[in-house]
């Protein structure tokens, strides 16, 4: 069977990542796109390496002309997909690769983003541990109606420490991430900080000291994995690489834990996920390893020193960060494999 698909938000990074994709899976037919500004436009203007969609004009960014399609992908700015979303018939999966619908408490809405909460959805990170007997987030998005895709850097710390949480190796009260990222997880936007000539042999931190967006939601991801009220310290930077996301992350060890419990609980998770691989103990990952793949790479260590057990996890925020996740989990509630139309192979050098 296929799928038909509308795409909004077309002309962005996270929406010409998800047509990239769509445009070689076997089950979807790309049948619209969509933009606001850029309304009218051939899609090829704004994304000239899609030669394959050459045949596309974006249109309005409307309910009406998203419905009528089995699926729809909203990558609209955080706000927007809301108010599309209601207007959408309730048989159409839809999923939005914005933040509307990934947070469950409308006091986090309020303190991270303000103005209307528009009720969370069935969170897009299929290999996410979310219950105390271990069972993922994959459970939850078959046969979902509304997926809310995770923020990049969110499911990136998230995937890092679910497992130390899990099996209760790692104390919640003292967690320190920080995390190198490319720009493209900011989009397109025009501000002074993401030009070339800002960031090109420079690394510049943003959203310092507890403001960034990503936090409630990190801290949501992990209370499912199950910790009771994690505090964490989240401290994002911007580097010069156009994309990927590598995220250490630190957290106390509990007493007694040994390297080869700690080396032993993270691949116990995801010893038989198809994207999400626990290199062998004393190998770290490289953002370069994963560019234009669905694959998350991360290594794991005690530092006995200090008594910390570190992680360090290689993403591609557009790919597995956002628009591999949010194709994943469409397979998964459409019922088809997983796997379909994702890769694991990256792009090098």
């Amino acid at each position: 069977m296929t799928f038909s698909v509308a795409v909004a938000g077309a002309s962005g990074y996270a929406g010409g990542e998800l047509l990239r994709i769509l445009a070689d899976h076997p089950d979807f037919e790309i049948r619209t796109v969509t933009a606001h500004q850029n309304a009218g436009h051939p899609l090829v203007a704004h994304q000239p390496h899609l030669r394959s969609l050459a045949h596309l004009t974006l249109t309005e960014s409307t309910a009406e002309n998203l419905s009528s399609h089995d699926v729809v992908f909203l990558a609209l700015p955080h706000g927007k997909s809301g108010e599309i979303a209601s207007q959408l018939p309730t048989d159409t999966l839809v999923i939005d690769c914005g933040a509307d619908h990934r947070l469950e408490d409308p006091a986090d809405w309020a303190s991270f983003y303000g103005g209307e909460h528009h009720g969370a959805w069935v969170y897009g990170v299929p290999e996410l541990i979310v219950r105390a007997d271990g069972t993922k987030q994959r459970t939850d998005l078959v046969r979902a109606t509304r997926i809310a895709a995770p923020g990049c850097n969110a499911s990136a710390v998230s995937l890092a420490l679910a497992p130390g949480l899990h099996a209760g190796v790692i104390d919640e009260q003292d967690i320190v991430s920080v995390l190198a990222v490319g720009p493209s997880g900011a989009g397109k936007s025009l501000k002074t900080m993401y030009l070339a000539s800002e960031i090109l042999g420079s690394a510049n931190p943003y959203a310092v000291g507890g403001t960034h967006r990503h936090i409630p939601e990190i801290q949501q991801n992990l209370r499912k994995a199950g910790a009771t009220a994690p505090t964490l310290s989240f401290t994002p930077m911007l580097v010069p690489m156009s994309r990927g996301i590598l995220a250490t992350s630190t957290a106390r060890a509990r007493p007694g834990i040994t390297a080869a419990q700690v080396q032993d609980a993270w691949e116990a998770v995801y010893a038989d996920e198809p994207f999400v691989q626990v290199l062998p103990a004393g190998s770290v990952p490289r953002t370069a390893d994963v560019l234009g793949a669905n694959t998350v790479l991360m290594g794991v260590a005690l530092d006995e020193a200090v008594g910390r057990i570190v992680t360090v996890l290689a993403i591609d925020n557009l790919y597995k960060g956002t628009a591999g996740a949010a194709i994943q989990s469409a397979n998964i509630a459409l019922g088809l494999a997983e796997t379909t139309g994702l890769s694991v192979n990256g792009v090098a050098p």
